[in-house]
């Protein structure tokens, strides 16, 4: 079993490079998941890793990044049968 949450970040997260800042800190965090923007406006978030960096990547997503405003993070906490193998940015 590996730890995994999903987050739904709200707040000015499209269009100013945040999927981008978010694959470039898994990858240097060594967390797999996905990004990706949704119809809403918003961003989804999946990720799966060692506890201590999953809890430093969900302060990164909290910061955001030059040009994002993140208002509001909803994360989901849960454990997963399934390691995903990269970080990629979805849709």
């Amino acid at each position: 079993m590996t730890d995994a949450f999903t987050g739904h970040v709200y707040g000015r997260v499209q269009g100013v490079g945040f999927r981008f800042y978010i694959r470039n800190k898994a990858i240097s965090l060594n967390i797999t998941g996905w990004v990706r923007n949704l119809n809403d406006g918003s961003v989804e978030i999946l990720a799966n890793g060692p506890l201590n960096e999953l809890e430093q990547f969900m302060h990164a997503i909290k910061t955001g990044n030059v040009g994002s405003r993140v208002d509001k993070v909803e994360f989901q906490w849960f454990q997963s049968e399934r390691a995903i193998k990269t970080f990629e940015i979805r849709g």
